[in-house]
């Protein structure tokens, strides 16, 4: 079985975007130091406008091999005209609204979205799926995320668009590491507790 992971940035207090979704105040944490992280273990996240940018385009993918995205998410790329923002993977849009696909790369789920994580999850392979966000469909999918990769960057937002859109629900996680950043980004490891 493969694993679904959610792996998100976010602030101190658990927000992923201000109340309407920008979390562009992150970006300056992107240092030398971090960039280096994520192309060595994480290669897969960076999209593929920010591959080219960085000559890493043909940096193999490590954990992932597709990802799904909220239709927030997804306009975050479309307003800045990209239709595939990560066109290394398999890309799935959950949307209500979009009713046909603006790119033959991306597939959108409009049903089921569970039933179809859950038969991704089901297909063979040694490499996962990214939940990339958005905080509706992470409070839709929680009972299917089976890791937690939290990037927090040292800002607090006071509110805003929640790690999880969902209801009050306890889930158990244990911390699997740690690693800190000389700019005070945190990026925590967690498995789901079964």
């Amino acid at each position: 079985m493969r694993k679904l992971t959610y792996f998100v940035a976010c602030s101190i207090d658990g927000f992923i975007g201000d109340p309407g979704g920008d979390a562009s105040s992150m970006y300056r944490f992107a240092t030398e130091e971090f960039l280096d992280f994520l192309k060595t273990e994480h290669p897969e996240t960076i999209s593929a406008q920010g591959r080219t940018a960085l000559g890493i385009e043909g940096l193999e993918n490590r954990w992932f091999d597709t990802v799904i995205l909220g239709r927030g998410s997804y306009q975050l790329a479309l307003d800045a005209g990209i239709t595939s923002p990560y066109g290394h993977l398999r890309e799935y849009v959950a949307s209500r609204t979009i009713e046909e696909s603006p790119d033959l790369h991306v597939t959108i789920l409009s049903g089921d979205v569970v039933g179809a994580v859950r038969a991704l999850k089901a297909e063979d392979g040694e490499r996962g799926v990214w939940l990339c966000g958005g905080s509706q469909l992470a409070g839709e999918l929680l009972d299917e995320v089976d890791e937690l990769v939290i990037k927090t960057y040292p800002q607090v937002y006071g509110s805003g668009m929640p790690m999880f859109g969902s209801g009050f629900a306890v889930t158990d996680f244990t911390l699997d590491s740690v690693r800190a950043f000389d700019n005070g980004v945190l990026v925590r490891k967690y498995s789901r507790e079964r």
